[in-house]
Protein backbone atom coordinates (compact mmCIF):
# COMPACT_ATOMS: atom_id res chain seq x y z
CA UNK A 1 0.00 0.00 0.00
CA UNK A 2 2.70 2.48 1.01
CA UNK A 3 4.75 1.80 -2.42
CA UNK A 4 1.91 2.05 -4.63
CA UNK A 5 1.38 5.38 -2.77
CA UNK A 6 4.72 6.75 -2.82
CA UNK A 7 5.33 6.89 0.82
CA UNK A 8 8.39 5.66 2.24
CA UNK A 9 7.82 3.18 5.43
CA UNK A 10 10.44 3.42 8.58
CA UNK A 11 9.59 0.34 11.11
CA UNK A 12 9.35 1.85 14.60
CA UNK A 13 11.82 0.52 17.13
CA UNK A 14 11.06 2.86 20.21
CA UNK A 15 10.22 0.86 22.88
CA UNK A 16 11.63 -2.02 25.11
CA UNK A 17 12.94 -5.08 22.40
CA UNK A 18 12.14 -3.26 19.58
CA UNK A 19 15.38 -2.71 17.97
CA UNK A 20 16.34 -6.21 18.90
CA UNK A 21 13.69 -7.23 16.74
CA UNK A 22 13.49 -4.25 13.70
CA UNK A 23 17.43 -5.34 13.26
CA UNK A 24 16.08 -8.24 10.73
CA UNK A 25 14.06 -5.98 8.38
CA UNK A 26 17.04 -4.19 7.02
CA UNK A 27 18.74 -7.29 6.26
CA UNK A 28 15.70 -9.16 4.86
CA UNK A 29 14.84 -6.22 2.55
CA UNK A 30 18.38 -6.11 1.49
CA UNK A 31 18.56 -9.68 0.90
CA UNK A 32 15.04 -10.53 -0.41
CA UNK A 33 12.99 -7.84 -1.56
CA UNK A 34 15.04 -4.79 -2.83
CA UNK A 35 18.72 -5.53 -3.21
CA UNK A 36 19.37 -1.77 -2.52
CA UNK A 37 20.29 0.20 1.06
CA UNK A 38 19.60 3.17 -1.26
CA UNK A 39 16.54 5.44 0.59
CA UNK A 40 16.28 2.77 3.34
CA UNK A 41 15.56 3.77 7.07
CA UNK A 42 15.39 1.79 10.14
CA UNK A 43 14.49 3.79 13.55
CA UNK A 44 17.16 2.55 15.94
CA UNK A 45 16.61 3.96 19.40
CA UNK A 46 19.64 3.73 22.46
CA UNK A 47 18.54 2.59 25.65
CA UNK A 48 17.30 -0.96 27.46
CA UNK A 49 19.89 -3.08 25.39
CA UNK A 50 21.52 -4.28 28.86
CA UNK A 51 18.37 -6.50 29.56
CA UNK A 52 18.62 -8.76 25.96
CA UNK A 53 21.00 -11.27 25.94
CA UNK A 54 22.17 -10.53 22.33
CA UNK A 55 20.94 -6.84 21.78
CA UNK A 56 21.47 -5.06 18.81
CA UNK A 57 24.30 -3.25 17.62
CA UNK A 58 25.29 -0.41 15.57
CA UNK A 59 27.68 1.04 13.55
CA UNK A 60 28.29 4.21 11.72
CA UNK A 61 23.92 4.28 11.47
CA UNK A 62 23.80 1.09 10.81
CA UNK A 63 22.59 -2.22 12.27
CA UNK A 64 25.02 -5.16 12.27
CA UNK A 65 24.17 -8.75 11.43
CA UNK A 66 23.13 -10.79 14.61
CA UNK A 67 25.96 -12.97 16.60
CA UNK A 68 23.11 -15.77 17.31
CA UNK A 69 20.72 -17.05 15.36
CA UNK A 70 16.92 -16.32 16.68
CA UNK A 71 14.95 -12.86 16.75
CA UNK A 72 17.53 -11.22 19.41
CA UNK A 73 14.31 -10.98 21.56
CA UNK A 74 15.61 -13.22 24.82
CA UNK A 75 15.82 -10.98 27.81
CA UNK A 76 18.26 -11.96 30.45
CA UNK A 77 17.50 -14.21 33.33
CA UNK A 78 18.40 -10.79 36.01
CA UNK A 79 16.15 -8.76 34.24
CA UNK A 80 13.29 -11.39 34.79
CA UNK A 81 14.32 -11.69 38.02
CA UNK A 82 13.49 -8.08 38.48
CA UNK A 83 11.06 -7.25 36.45
CA UNK A 84 8.55 -10.50 35.86
CA UNK A 85 5.55 -9.23 37.07
CA UNK A 86 3.98 -9.91 40.37
CA UNK A 87 7.05 -11.65 41.25
CA UNK A 88 9.78 -9.78 40.39
CA UNK A 89 12.17 -7.88 43.08
CA UNK A 90 11.19 -4.64 41.48
CA UNK A 91 7.38 -5.16 42.16
CA UNK A 92 7.47 -7.19 45.87
CA UNK A 93 9.85 -3.18 46.36
CA UNK A 94 6.75 -0.68 45.14
CA UNK A 95 3.72 -2.96 46.33
CA UNK A 96 2.27 -5.02 43.79
CA UNK A 97 -0.84 -6.04 43.74
CA UNK A 98 -1.58 -9.37 44.87
CA UNK A 99 -3.89 -12.18 42.84
CA UNK A 100 -7.23 -11.09 44.29
CA UNK A 101 -6.87 -7.63 42.93
CA UNK A 102 -5.94 -5.47 46.36
CA UNK A 103 -2.81 -3.81 47.16
CA UNK A 104 -0.32 -5.54 49.39
CA UNK A 105 1.55 -3.38 52.21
Amino acid sequence: MAQELGVPVCPHAGGVGLCELVQHLPVFDLVAVSGSLENRVTEYVDHLHEHFVDPCRVDNGHYLLLTQPGYSAEMTAETIAIYAYPAGTYWASVGAESTDGSASR
